[in-house]
């Protein structure tokens, strides 16, 4: 455990308004919450976060999607359609820091709640857009989802079995490295508006973020005009790095450089292998691969997975279980890293959560507090933010702007 003094969160008094609904968005507010900001999730009275409807899987009723992503946020129902909730949106970005929003292409606009709107009454204000394809290019007016992003990117095509179908990543990983992507463009308009007192406008799209996760893939194309093909569990340009089967069922093997691979071969009782021109280089390997597998696959099918496992750890060398996701979030070290938290909830008593999982040893993150029902903190907040008392709270009911 870490025994240095618990100091302040390290984005303490920076206030989030997040107009954001389903993954990206919120994961990225989820982010900046994590690390101390105050953030106000504005949903529609009555709906809320599309996610909020996405089960099963769901505890009591309460969707666990929307769990994943709300974490340590405030909600409020206000009405966007109502000039009213307009107004107060209008109101809480005068005292906000960061905006978020993924709207489609002109909604805030005609709502006055674009950027050059807002910034207008609040210059220091960071206002961040996500979406499918950006604000600008030919198809900035699309809707964007992840699973077309991966199609699109090329992530599908290098995804999958040699001879089966293209096939997406088992998470929105286009929507999750966007939220990450937008929690460093944010946290880098912090700091220029700490120098230069303005805020600034960020435009990230899906599709930028999916292609940049194309990392070797995409500059082998690129820079050499290699156009990548399918290969299931194995490495383009690492050898032996993927699944094996063994006696009793299979285990994932990164060799990762050529002192590893000489290891290997010793246990697996071929020295010789080590020193074949056609094996003892990574890239020798990856030209013989088709020789090469098999006769490592020939071996791990001997034994079982915690024969293999011991030994191939014991001499340094990365190799894991393929665990399944209970095996996984059960699991010691994640245990020992702290990665659970058992959360207050009011109704449920208690939520098993993730953590964040951003270790900073002297501002370390805020322990979760329970994703938020819809418009649970309405009043709270815009009492305390914009001062309305009990009764103009009231008549703002009766109209129906918040709930």
């Amino acid at each position: 455990m870490n025994a240095e003094p618990r100091n302040e969160l390290p984005l303490a008094g920076i206030r989030v308004l997040d107009l954001s609904r389903v993954l990206a968005g919120p994961w990225c507010t989820q982010t900046l919450a994590d690390l101390g900001a105050e953030v106000w999730k504005i949903e529609a009275p009555g709906q809320g976060d599309d996610t909020r409807g996405w089960s099963p899987p769901d505890v009591g009723g309460e969707s666990t999607y929307f769990l994943c992503a709300n974490r340590s946020k405030e909600s409020i129902a206000v009405n966007l359609k109502h000039p009213e909730g307009q107004r107060i949106v209008r109101d809480l970005a005068r005292q906000a820091d960061v905006l978020v929003e993924n709207y489609r292409l002109g909604a805030l606009d005609a709502f006055g709640l674009g950027y050059e709107d807002l910034a207008a009454i609040n210059p220091g204000l960071v206002y961040c857009s996500i979406s499918g394809y950006g604000r600008s290019g030919p198809r900035a007016a699309e809707p964007g989802y992840d699973f077309v992003i991966q199609a699109e990117s090329g992530l599908m095509s290098i995804t999958g079995e040699p001879d089966g179908a293209p096939m997406k990543l088992g998470v929105a990983i286009t929507d999750l490295v966007t939220g990450m992507n937008g929690v460093q463009a944010i946290l880098a308009a912090l700091l220029a508006r700490a120098r230069n007192g303005r805020g600034q406008h960020i435009d990230l799209a899906l599709l930028d973020g999916a292609v940049t996760v194309l990392a070797n893939v995409g500059s082998g194309y690129l820079a050499a005009g290699q156009a990548p093909r399918r290969l299931g569990n194995a490495h383009p340009t690492v050898v032996p790095y993927q699944i094996f089967a063994t006696r009793d069922g299979s285990f994932a093997l990164a060799v990762g450089n050529d002192a590893q691979f000489a290891r290997l071969c010793g246990l697996l009782g071929h020295p010789e292998w080590s020193a074949d021109p056609d094996y003892a280089t990574s890239r020798a390997r990856v030209l013989n691969r088709d020789r090469l597998i098999p006769l490592l696959e020939a071996l791990f099918a001997a034994e079982d997975t915690a024969h293999w496992l011991a030994r191939v750890r014991a001499a340094g060398i990365p190799a894991g279980a393929v665990r399944r996701v209970d095996e996984a979030l059960d699991a010691p070290e994640i245990a020992a890293r702290g990665m659970i938290a058992d959360t207050p909830d009011a109704r449920h008593g208690t939520l098993r959560l993730l953590r964040s999982p951003l270790h900073l040893r002297g501002t370390p993150p805020r322990e979760p507090t329970a994703p938020p029902r819809l418009g649970e903190h309405t009043d709270a907040v815009l009492a305390r933010t914009l001062a309305l008392d009990e009764a103009a709270l009231a008549a703002l009911r009766a109209q129906g702007v918040i709930a």
